[in-house]
């Protein structure tokens, strides 16, 4: 659920209060377009055996015209788990990469980033994503609740169409 910060007026005392309607948009090309914060079937964080590599973050660059370098991006989460993009990855505009978790081999043609971790990063019940620029600025965050975002209850959540 996205929150933006809209201004309000009290006209009473004729002040200006900021109150929360949805998350912030930020300017960035790059955005989150969704998650499968739920694997399917039994979570198990196994290298060998686990389906670490079934839960996913799909980046998309929403630019009209510009390519976006994922190196320097960083992707946390609600408890500070995060993974870093160490290697060129060139996102044309409307492209889009799944940062999955497990081991793999990395490759653009396949639009996929392993993180080279065999544990989990999103909660099963609730979550915040943060995808921060090389700058240290934020990119793009969502949060999101099993029960308030996941209508159809597949594990999958779509923020950006």
């Amino acid at each position: 659920m996205r929150i933006r910060h809209v201004l309000a007026t009290a006209a009473a005392a004729g002040s200006i209060a900021a109150t929360p309607a949805q998350a912030a948009e930020y300017s960035s090309a790059l955005k989150i377009k969704g998650v499968q914060y739920d694997a399917p079937g039994t979570d198990r964080n196994n290298c060998a055996t686990g389906n670490t590599k079934d839960e996913y973050l799909t980046i998309k660059n929403y630019s009209r015209t510009a390519t976006v370098n994922l190196k320097g991006y960083v992707v946390k989460d609600a408890a500070g788990n995060r993974f870093k993009f160490t290697a060129s990855h060139q996102l044309q505009p409307g492209d889009y990469v799944k940062l999955r978790g497990g081991n793999g081999t990395d490759s653009d043609a396949k639009n996929v980033v392993y993180r080279d971790n065999c544990n989990f990063m999103w909660n099963n019940d609730k979550d915040t994503i943060y995808v921060y620029k090389p700058s240290g600025s934020k990119a793009d965050v969502h949060s999101y609740t099993k029960t308030g975002s996941d209508r159809d209850r597949n594990g999958y959540i779509s923020f950006h169409g």
